[in-house]
């Protein structure tokens, strides 16, 4: 006797890579946007010790994990 398919996923089978290739770009912007950004005000600021670099960097790194989070939930509870 056949086994019942059990598996969730419906539709296009690209779905799911589109998906997550486009959170993972989303979270590439963010992770440079807060490098680029502190970089930027360390020169401004003309800091020996890149303290903005590191700090929003880190801040960058966490807001993206947040959306990875948030994003992998709200899909999952759509389902």
């Amino acid at each position: 006797m056949p086994r019942p398919n059990n598996n969730k996923k419906n539709g296009n089978p690209l779905a799911s890579y589109a998906r997550y290739s486009a959170i993972a770009l989303q979270m590439g912007v963010i992770i440079a946007a807060g490098v680029f950004g502190g970089f930027k005000t360390d020169q401004l600021l003309n800091l020996k010790f890149p303290v903005f670099t590191v700090f929003l960097s880190l801040l960058a790194v966490g807001g993206a994990i947040w959306l990875l989070v948030k994003e992998v939930n709200y899909k999952d509870k759509e389902r």
